[in-house]
């Protein structure tokens, strides 16, 4: 890409897309495409057709998605693969049909196997059975990945897949119920804080391991893979360590300054027991993290407070 290049980042005000458009722009790129869901629904197809043969990107970063944590999953696994896969195919199929130059596709570390051996590398996918918790919006990011693998096989398409660990950052999803662990925790912590709760109850037993990017640090090794990742094969994007959830609790409770008690209730379950990306791939072609779990941790705390009792945050 240039700095000229027509660049379309869909899903821009989500928490991957708004972190790609800042460094974007930080970086000089002028051309950038966005559209707010009012304006293109990215599930009506003909809409998409039509977006896409009026402006004609060349390169796209497919960030939109229905995404949320175990709750969420659990409570509406119908839209979670309906609304996935109808957003992935329109994009996918609309960039090949007006000749995008280049897409990449945002997957998610669920899509490996529940007890895929650690680190999990590239090549464990589709080798076991998945974690029945995000079984649905997995299989929707498999059949998107396998997509853009058939529009190169069958066409040509240079269309790339990453795939990368569990995020968090500003702009995140800060839902009660429907974000995912971090983001869910900071909320909860502030809140706990504010009301002078004596104690805080976490689901679980906190034993899971999680590998955590900073959000900025995920949009830095997506614009690297656009500029320098041209294969066929998908990749992991991710930090290289992982944390328990209580270890990761206990620095939310920190960095939230909640004097409480943090309790667990064992009934609620845990999800994939470990979750660490094999990261060598990426790390060879010479990119690297540079934001630490408590440096970003600190970042979205602040801009969730700052935020708190704005339009910013999804109640």
């Amino acid at each position: 890409m240039n700095k000229e290049s027509k660049i379309y980042i869909a899903g821009h005000n989500g928490l991957t897309g708004s972190a790609i458009v800042r460094l974007l722009k930080s970086q000089g790129y002028k051309n950038l495409l966005m559209e707010d869901k009012q304006n293109l629904n990215l599930k009506d197809k003909n809409s998409v057709e039509k977006w896409f043969q009026k402006n004609k990107p060349e390169y796209v970063f497919l960030a939109a998605a229905k995404v949320g944590g175990i709750y969420a999953n659990n409570t509406h696994p119908a839209e979670f693969i309906y609304d996935n896969l109808e957003i992935q195919n329109n994009v996918i199929n609309s960039s090949y049909i007006t000749g995008v130059k280049k897409l990449l596709f945002m997957g998610s570390i669920c899509i490996y196997p529940k007890f895929a051996s650690e680190p999990v590398s590239e090549k464990s996918l589709l080798s076991g059975e998945l974690e029945p918790t995000n079984e649905w919006y997995a299989i929707a990011k498999i059949a998107g990945i396998k997509m853009c693998q058939a529009y190169r096989k069958q066409y040509g398409c240079n269309f790339i897949s990453a795939m990368p660990c569990n995020l968090y950052g500003i702009n995140d999803n800060f839902h009660t119920m429907n974000s995912h662990v971090l983001p869910a925790l900071v909320r909860r912590f502030h809140e706990a804080k504010i009301k002078n709760l004596s104690s805080i109850t976490c689901w679980g037993t906190g034993s899971p391991r999680r590998e955590f990017l900073n959000s900025d640090d995920l949009a830095s090794a997506l614009l690297f893979l656009m500029n320098h990742y041209n294969d066929n094969e998908i990749i992991n994007v991710g930090f290289g360590e992982d944390v328990t959830i209580k270890e990761l609790t206990e620095m939310v409770k920190k960095v939230s300054k909640f004097d409480g008690e943090i309790l667990w209730d064992n009934s609620k379950p845990d999800g994939t027991p470990k979750r660490l990306l094999d990261i060598t791939k990426l790390f060879n072609l010479g990119w690297r993290p540079k934001i630490t779990l408590e440096e970003g941790l600190e970042t979205t705390y602040n801009w969730f407070t700052n935020n708190y009792n704005t339009d910013k945050i999804r109640n």
